[in-house]
């Protein structure tokens, strides 16, 4: 068993005790981070004259050479060793001597894996941030193409007010952009570096870690040597933004499955995104759709479990802190897979023109209208909207809507009804007349579409000072 630590005990770990303390079996995700760390760690103890040029080079080279190993399949990483870190310093020992001994001068486990977190996060903080810009892009383009798709907006799954599809699809684009605009912050406020932190307490070699800390990509070095190896809030910032992604992608899930159904028939799922039944050969299944609703309590999981490791942590470092690993490990691979997932998903969606248009005519959403056009000729709006209640009372008992009265009949209601009444509740009104920003209207949909193309055409990865790793 390679371990780091053995001088301070008289006899070997229990073997049950080593596989439950050992972390290999996941922080091997770690081994380019770990790499990346070394050798920055390695230059700077070469500049500050901790270390000899050649000392350097040598480290170096074993360091590089067991990167490229891993990376062709040459070297396994493997159970024997207690962590990355082991395999790492272990495997450089073996190649290069006693020279690779030095290589853990001035720092420790606590700010190494410290840093190789802060980097992994950082990275997959870029990788999440692509997929919610791809899809936005995927909803900017049903945008673009339904700005005329009329269909029912919904309160309380009650029929409501006519919108168009485009409009319906921009709430989600709204709530993706404010996604990217969280993981934007935690790149920015986690990017500062812990390694030179040391256990605890910062060390007696001359450390430069601004130095370190540049050579990594950070904004400079983390302030507190306690906080910096005992922090996880950017984990837990990352999985709550995850959190909210996955909660965002199952409100839309729950949208398409109900708009799947036989009831409603507004979509009709790609075959590549849907499955079948074994025994009900009829069947079509939003398996997809169901299944990412699913995952969401899995990354919620992920997020309630770490708040509940780090609340009662006092300082500094606790091996509590290991089980972040797993938990965030999982929670940014199940994200990103329903991010993908769904992507495609709803960029194969059809959607049902025909039957959208006719449910939104069907249900009253011109009801609001039709107590507008009262008020606009003088009636109170409160009267309107008891005149406009009993004429839908009416028309539920006739079964028809209120565009189907007669003149006739809908003066027995109010005298105030003329013949331009049927246009004034037309669908194409409602939603015209919507010019409000943020409205359905065409014209409020052609700015936000227009600001929408804009935002994407910009990103804040093509900032100069954000750097992958």
């Amino acid at each position: 068993m390679a371990q780091l630590w053995g001088g301070r005990f008289t006899k070997e770990t229990d073997k049950l005790v080593y596989r439950f303390n050992a972390s290999i079996s996941f922080d091997r995700k770690f081994f380019a981070q770990d790499i990346e760390g070394s050798i920055a760690h390695v230059v700077m103890l070469a500049k500050q004259g901790v270390l000899t040029k050649d000392e350097k080079d040598v480290i170096l080279k074993g360091l590089t050479g067991i990167r490229r190993d891993v990376e062709e399949g040459k070297l396994q990483i493997t159970e024997e060793y207690e962590d990355i870190h082991s395999f790492v310093e272990a495997n450089l020992i073996d190649r290069i001597g006693d020279v690779g001994k030095k290589l853990h001068t001035g720092r420790s486990r606590n700010d190494q894996v410290a840093l190789d977190m802060r980097m992994y996060v950082r990275l997959e903080v870029l990788h999440v941030d692509e997929l919610v810009k791809k899809l936005l892009g995927t909803l900017l383009d049903i945008m673009e193409n339904n700005t005329d798709t009329y269909m029912p907006g919904f309160t309380h799954m009650q029929k409501a007010q006519p919108v168009t599809l485009a409009h319906h699809v921009g709430a989600y684009f709204e709530m993706f952009k404010r996604d990217r605009s969280r993981l934007k912050d935690i790149y920015y406020r986690m990017n500062y570096c812990p390694l030179g932190a040391g256990a605890l307490a910062g060390t007696t070699y001359p450390l430069d870690r601004n130095y370190t800390a540049s050579l990594l990509g950070f904004e400079g070095p983390t302030l507190n040597s306690m906080d910096s190896v005992s922090d996880r809030d950017y984990v837990i910032e990352l999985l709550s933004a995850l959190s909210v992604i996955m909660m965002h992608l199952s409100r839309f899930c729950e949208e398409i499955i109900t708009w799947n159904s036989d009831e409603y028939r507004f979509v009709e799922i790609d075959d590549a995104y849907s499955t079948g039944s074994s025994i009900m050969p009829q069947k079509k299944n939003p398996d997809i759709a169901e299944l990412i609703r699913g995952k969401t309590g899995r990354v919620y999981g992920a997020l309630v479990s770490m708040l509940t490791t780090m609340k009662g942590l006092p300082l500094a470092y606790n091996k509590d802190m290991q089980e972040d690993k797993e938990l965030t490990f999982d929670a940014i691979d199940t994200a990103k897979g329903c991010l993908a997932l769904f992507d495609g998903m709803i960029g194969t969606v059809r959607f049902r023109r025909d039957v959208m248009e006719k449910s939104a005519v069907k249900g009253f959403t011109n009801a609001t209208d039709a107590a507008d056009y009262l008020a606009g000729r003088g009636v109170p709006f409160r009267d309107a909207h008891a005149i406009i209640g009993r004429l839908v009372l009416y028309c539920i008992d006739k079964q028809c809507g209120i565009e189907d009265l007669s003149i006739d009949e809908l003066k027995k209601f109010s005298p105030v009804f003329e013949e331009d009444v049927y246009d004034a509740v037309s669908l194409k009104t409602c939603v015209d007349r919507r010019l409000t920003t943020g409205a359905p209207g065409p014209e409020a949909m052609k700015e936000v579409i227009a600001l929408a193309k804009e935002y994407l055409a910009k990103d804040w990865q093509d900032e100069e000072h954000v750097k992958l790793f």
